[in-house]
């Protein structure tokens, strides 16, 4: 019997494997033909800079002196730009030289700059929003005092430098590689490790972020992806699709809009910000925006058991012009509220917890 229920095992084992590779093997072929038409090319390159790569930059003059930027190339038309005095958040993003970002007016800002001031929002003095802007560890949101203690506008982990970076390109994938700590005396002892992905071949990126608390007591984490969609990706002519079950307005000024949650207009001079939560049935959420005008377009996926929900900021200000896309732990109201709601999520000592977002760019309508 025991030798028997080992062969079952190692049937029914071998059978799932079986049925995997052949579920993936269009797109295995798929990546080995791109492949093996772009390896072609290297008969004509000296430098593979040609075709893809990692240049480090520090930029001069301003508030964003001193900054050190990855500048990532791949072969598929992808360029990123990581900021490493920023959390390695992602500066800018373009598609065949096409921007897909806002860039506040702020423009680039070291993290010298930032003071969270006595109202909690001298985040908004040197939010360069960017493609994507870590908010957290300690509050998303509005400002608030929560156990005593003040929390500013979105928390400070957007502000913290790196502590190490670094790059590969191994197994046809690009990565950058980033430590950052959260660290305070006497508090919360927090530190990310972040990985972007980037294949030499896909028109795809991938970050995962694992946080690690190695304090000596549980504390509270808040985590919020600020990704942020400007023009020429975004104007009138915009498709936006979010695949939620439920979306609620966040305020009064919100629930004006609820209706016409999805349509992109032409800015608007004084225009007064909306935002609605959407909520997910399925354990895989996808947001997408796609541009028949500049045939471009975006796809943001992530898992809802580690964001459960998203935010929709949708900004249609003359120059103030954006559409935040945000996967997101909990609501905006403040870690305050949140923890009175009984929602403020912990990490032990010890424990880590990792978050996965998948982006895919598109020249195509999606179907």
């Amino acid at each position: 019997m025991k030798f028997f229920f080992i062969y079952v095992c190692h049937f029914v084992f071998t059978s799932a494997i079986f049925r995997a590779k052949i579920a993936l093997q269009p797109i295995y072929m798929k990546i080995y033909f791109f492949k093996e038409a772009f390896m072609n090319k290297y008969k004509y390159i000296g430098h593979t800079l040609q075709l893809y790569g990692v240049e480090e930059y520090t930029l001069h003059g301003g508030k964003g002196n001193q900054t050190h930027i990855f500048h990532v190339r791949n072969g598929a038309g992808l360029e990123l730009f990581i900021n490493a005095d920023r959390c390695s958040d992602i500066s800018r993003l373009t598609y065949d030289g096409v921007n897909m970002n806002y860039m506040s007016t702020c423009g680039y800002v070291k993290p010298e700059f930032y003071s969270p001031e006595s109202d909690g929002f001298g985040f908004l003095k040197s939010f360069q929003c960017g493609f994507m802007t870590t908010c957290g560890f300690d509050n998303i949101g509005v400002p608030n005092i929560d156990a005593g203690v003040s929390h500013a506008l979105h928390g400070t982990i957007s502000n913290t430098p790196a502590e190490y970076v670094y790059h590969t390109i191994n197994d046809d994938i690009i990565s950058i590689h980033s430590t950052i700590k959260d660290h305070v005396i006497f508090g919360r002892k927090f530190t990310l490790e972040r990985t972007l992905e980037i294949p030499l071949f896909s028109n795809t990126f991938a970050i995962t972020d694992t946080i690690t608390n190695e304090g000596s007591t549980d504390e509270p984490l808040m985590l919020l992806y600020h990704i942020n969609l400007g023009y020429p990706l975004i104007d009138e002519n915009s498709e936006l699709t979010i695949n939620s079950s439920k979306i609620v307005a966040r305020d009064d000024e919100a629930q004006k809009g609820i209706n016409e949650w999805n349509q992109i207009i032409s800015p608007v001079p004084n225009y007064a910000e909306q935002c609605f939560y959407h909520f997910y049935d399925s354990d895989n959420a996808s947001m997408t925006v796609y541009n028949p005008l500049i045939h471009k377009g975006i796809s943001i996926n992530f898992d809802t058991r580690e964001f459960p929900l998203s935010v929709e900021w949708k900004m249609m200000g003359e120059r103030d012009y954006v559409l935040g896309l945000e996967p997101c732990t909990s609501l905006l109201d403040g870690r305050h509220k949140i923890r009175k709601n009984g929602n403020l999520n912990y990490l032990k000592p010890g424990e880590s917890k990792q978050f996965h977002t998948n982006f895919v760019l598109h020249r195509k309508p999606i179907m």
